[in-house]
């Protein structure tokens, strides 16, 4: 499994800085007029499910003061039950309180996307697909959700529209038709960018094998078209990575893996999971 990396502090902490400062506004009228010392305080998760964001936790609290010593007690990626301690945390208990609920808030919607993330994986996980999120993100945390589903055990699909050209329906209707698109396309992009192309029928397929797609895309296909779509596209070329995609559930993502695809694209794990409930409590 890839290893889930987070991005770089001059980015991370522009985000953490601005919601601080939407939850503190000009001031935490409850802490600032009771607390000037020192506490400690731990996380202790009230629900079953995969950990995530305990460093990004950590770090709103080291903006808030220096001094902070965040602990994680469990790692990134580890299962948790009901009442387990997963972080301590000792410093002003000043800055424990004011970053109370933006830290928290983070790390379980974070632990949420990567336990959902967890349960698809664990579908398809003696088959080569592997499991990729979308772009259905919350935005301003695209980049931290995406994250969670490498904690979960995911790969990323392109984190932007500049990171790949993907040629989809209303491309294709614009362009009038996939080699148009592709030529089009590839008259203008940057090496070395790879064109992938939506496609829903076989003849659509045969049409981007023909106009040398990188990617082929297999969108809301039923398993028998899907496994005849594959059967083409590996009859002309080893080279093509095939997609599938479109209504991925938990019951049929393992069937659509045995069709010989090698991604299988949802934004299931991040649109439809749930928070993971944790809470810190001050000792």
């Amino acid at each position: 499994m890839a290893i889930a990396i987070l991005p770089p502090p001059i980015i991370l902490d522009r985000l953490l800085r601005e919601w601080l400062r939407e939850d503190i506004g000009r001031g935490d009228r409850t802490t600032q007029a009771l607390v000037d010392r020192k506490g400690q305080a731990k996380w202790i998760a009230k629900a079953p499910g995969t950990i995530a964001g305990l460093t990004v936790g950590a770090r709103v609290f080291e903006l808030l003061n220096a001094e902070v010593k965040f602990v994680p007690v469990v790692s990134e990626g580890m299962q948790c039950q009901p009442g387990d301690v997963v972080a301590e945390i000792d410093g002003s208990l000043a800055a424990l309180l004011m970053g109370e609920r933006v830290a928290l808030n983070l790390a379980m919607r974070l632990s949420g996307i990567a336990t959902l993330t967890g349960e698809y994986v664990k579908q398809i996980a003696d088959l080569p697909a592997k499991l990729v999120d979308t772009r259905k993100t919350t935005p301003g945390l695209r980049l931290l959700e995406k994250y969670a589903t490498q904690v979960g055990g995911a790969v990323n699909h392109r984190l932007g529209l500049d990171d790949a050209v993907m040629i989809k329906d209303n491309h294709i209707a614009a362009a009038g038709g996939i080699e148009k698109a592709i030529a089009l396309i590839r008259a203008q992009m940057p090496y070395p960018l790879t064109i992938e192309v939506e496609t829903e029928s076989l003849a659509q397929v045969e049409e981007a094998l023909k106009f040398g797609a990188d990617i082929i895309m297999l969108d809301n296909m039923d398993l028998d078209m899907m496994a005849q779509a594959v059967q083409i596209i590996r009859q002309r070329s080893d080279r093509i990575k095939i997609e599938a995609s479109g209504n991925i559930t938990l019951e049929n993502i393992r069937s659509v893996a045995a069709t010989g695809v090698d991604y299988i694209s949802s934004s299931a794990p991040i649109t439809r999971s749930t928070w993971l409930d944790l809470s810190m409590r001050s000792i």
